[in-house]
């Protein structure tokens, strides 16, 4: 789907020659990994000056013998003019070259028709004007065949039979050793195009956690420029790209053959990241998202975890002895969690979490999957358990200052309004100084790290169950609180 054009005017094209005539061969887009939530929304398909790719693509130039002007046209809205390169090999040399934004809006469409023979219609489809076309800016400018010029400001349609450049232009003054037709490779970043991992896990029926897991990637082309038969090549990582800057086309002369390859991407290293190469051409329209098979589906085993989190994976600069540091008494809810380990890497994405339903499966709940080295632990929350609450208290405070220590004791209350027992598990920070130890608790921690305790903890089926654990924090001389 194109993006739509507002001003009313109807761009009536026939098939033209442009200044100089190129015939596209196989182009190759490397397309890098966006967070942009923007560039996949369906709102508006304007162009985005959002993600990052570059672009390899041949261009076939008809070249006369000497100095003279090219026009490069149908690039995307917002190329890195800076970072483009062009190889013409030893057929002519490139003295200077300029892009220009043309397709970003149907001003900008009508700038790049100055110099084209053109017919200007009124509202009664009547032919106000017609000849080469001179300005388009507040009116048209138009030199008739017979040496008038006439300036138009109220009309209802341009129509020519010259090819409409959109996006962007690439101007070249070039020099030719000879006439004749040249293939060049071109190369350039560009915005307007980004992808993003999308994952979907349903899981399976039965007391076992086990999930059918489908890995797609998504495309998004926002970039002012439909994209036809090309070879896609998709980044997974976060390389740094500064205005201006990022990684650069690496240009030689090669072919564009298709080779033999598996129907899923091909993966590879590249450098500190990862690439994954398509097997087969892909069409990207201007304006849409499309999706594409990023791993064959399978099914994996998982864990599910009802969660209740309480304090901060936090170190204060000094030991915090406020008695009522933390807050009064809290009730709140209980977290429901999915983990699972990678079978291969596993770009950032969402991962949208589908269960049984008395039918079809059902949405339970999505969240972010950062990249994920091969065998990591991806672990997200799906939402709030209806059926479980927590309430914490503290049950015992006590500051020696003589002695640098300090005691604190809490009791977790659990609740289950469901009609069967659940495990809850109770992770806790100790956040009042990183030095402490565990006194005691009504249950053993199932772990235990320098900021962190988990305790897993029954609970009945419309029942209760409680948690008590005390804590000892201590400190030196030198680290005596405020």
């Amino acid at each position: 789907m194109r993006p739509s054009r507002t001003r009313i005017l109807a761009l009536a094209c026939g098939l033209g020659l442009a200044p100089a005539a190129f015939a596209a061969a196989r182009t190759e887009l490397t397309v890098y990994r966006s967070d942009d939530a923007a560039l996949f929304a369906g709102a508006d398909n304007a162009p985005l000056q959002s993600g990052y790719a570059v672009v390899r693509e041949s261009r076939r130039l008809d070249l006369k013998a000497g100095a003279q002007t090219l026009h490069v046209d149908d690039l995307p809205a917002f190329v890195d003019g800076e970072a483009l390169a062009l190889d013409l090999g030893e057929r002519a040399t490139v003295l200077s070259k300029r892009v220009q934004a043309l397709g970003q809006s149907s001003t900008a469409a009508l700038a790049g028709l100055v110099g084209q023979p053109v017919e200007i219609v009124g509202d009664n489809g009547q032919l106000i004007a017609g000849g080469t076309l001179l300005r388009a800016d507040d009116g048209l400018l138009v030199r008739g065949g017979d040496g008038t010029t006439s300036v138009v400001r109220n009309y209802a349609a341009l129509r020519t039979r010259a090819g409409i450049a959109t996006g962007s232009r690439l101007e070249l003054q070039v020099d030719a050793a000879r006439a004749g037709a040249a293939d060049a490779v071109l190369g350039y970043p560009t915005a307007g195009l980004g992808w993003r991992a999308a994952y979907t896990a349903t899981l399976e029926p039965g007391p076992a956690c086990r999930m059918r897991f489908a890995a797609q990637a998504s495309i998004a082309n926002r970039s002012g420029r439909d994209w036809r038969s090309v070879g896609l090549t998709l980044v997974a990582g976060a390389p740094r790209i500064d205005s201006g800057g990022g990684p650069r086309p690496m240009l030689k002369a090669q072919s564009f053959a298709v080779a033999a390859a598996p129907a899923l991407p091909r993966q590879a290293q590249l450098d500190d990241y990862r690439s994954y190469t398509l097997p087969g051409a892909v069409d990207l329209a201007d304006g849409s998202l499309t999706q594409v098979p990023l791993y064959a589906p399978r099914t994996l085993d998982c864990e599910r975890t009802a969660l209740y989190e309480a304090g901060n994976a936090w170190s204060p600069p000094r030991p915090v002895v406020a008695p009522d540091f933390g807050g009064p008494e809290s009730n709140e809810s209980v977290t429901g969690t999915l983990a699972f380990d990678a079978f291969d890497s596993l770009p950032a994405g969402t991962l949208r979490v589908l269960a049984a339903g008395g039918g079809a499966p059902q949405f339970i709940g999505e969240g972010r999957l950062d990249d994920t080295p091969r065998g990591g632990r991806a672990t997200l929350a799906l939402g709030t358990v209806f059926d479980l609450r927590a309430a914490r208290e503290r049950t015992a405070f006590k500051l020696d200052r003589q002695g640098r220590s300090m005691d604190e004791a809490f009791r977790v209350t659990l609740s289950n309004a469901g009609e069967a027992a659940r495990t809850v598990t109770v992770r806790v920070h100790p956040d009042r100084w990183r030095q402490w130890t565990l006194l005691s608790s009504s249950a053993r921690p199932e772990r235990q790290t320098p900021d962190t305790l988990e305790f897993r903890v029954p609970v009945p089926a419309g029942g209760k169950a409680t948690l008590d654990y005390a804590v000892r924090y201590a400190w030196t001389a030198d680290q005596q609180p405020q």
